[in-house]
């Protein structure tokens, strides 16, 4: 899927819950990437093209493109060239290993975010 717009062009989180639910649709959308959509994935990440990324996006929705040309970019940058590996490993280890990878970004973007916070936002208590 091509989209037009970066997948950092959305309103950041303000809130401990909307990190919190901002990383699980960004989770949902990886996981599907991984999972059910996992044929139109494998096709997207051709090993000919440049460094390609695979996004997890707010909306639970996910895209490979191209990592964001703003320097220094919104949000910490998914691995880099996921496409590279494909062909050269079996594919049930290169999933895991794109898996591996986006698991460590999903953190750093939760982390980013979080990091925003003052002490005050930063903790929440009901």
């Amino acid at each position: 899927r091509i989209r037009h717009a970066s997948p950092t062009a959305m309103e950041a989180p303000r809130t401990v819950d909307e990190v919190y639910g901002n990383f699980n649709a960004r989770r949902a959308g990886l996981i599907k990437a991984l999972t059910s959509d996992v044929e139109r994935f494998y096709a997207q990440c051709d090993p000919d093209k440049e460094n390609l990324c695979l996004y997890g996006n707010p909306d639970g929705t996910w895209e490979v493109q191209l990592p964001a040309e703003e320097v220094p970019p919104e949000l910490p940058e998914p691995a880099l060239g996921i496409n590279f590996a494909r062909d050269g490993m079996q594919r049930k280890d290169w999933l895991a290993l794109v898996a591996v990878h986006s698991d460590a970004w999903l953190m750093a973007v939760a982390f980013y975010y979080g990091a925003k916070f003052d002490a005050s936002k930063r903790c929440v208590w009901d």
